[in-house]
């Protein structure tokens, strides 16, 4: 059973940054999607094994960057100029198959516990 473990959570000002990041042991494509309550997951960014090919859903981009360092099993979110509508829960997810990015929850094999991000307005 894979552990994905999130840390990095916390409260934020407008306009703030937060680095978010997720241990998970293993050869995976990474993924982080963020959820509110009474709403579905969402796609936030994804990552290959290789760490060549990224994507960003639209709201973020600009603002967000997904990295990983596999020498440290180790996937990064840097969010920048965070906005009030970034408040979410964020879990990282991680996929078995490396053929390409992946966008929706069911593609993704594990999860972590989520970590809660909140910004003030």
């Amino acid at each position: 059973q894979v552990q994905l473990v999130e840390s990095g959570g916390g409260l934020v000002q407008a306009g703030g940054s937060l680095r978010l990041s997720c241990a998970a042991s293993g050869r995976y494509a990474m993924g982080w999607f963020r959820q509110v309550p009474g709403k579905e997951r969402e796609f936030v960014a994804a990552i290959s094994w290789s760490g060549r090919s990224t994507d960003y859903a639209d709201s973020v981009k600009g603002r967000f960057t997904i990295s990983r360092d596999n020498a440290k099993n180790t996937v990064s979110l840097q969010m920048n100029n965070l906005k009030s509508e970034d408040t979410a829960v964020y879990y990282c997810a991680a996929r078995t198959r490396l053929d390409a990015l992946a966008y929706e929850v069911a593609q993704y094999d594990y999860w972590g516990q989520g970590t809660q991000v909140t910004v003030s307005s």
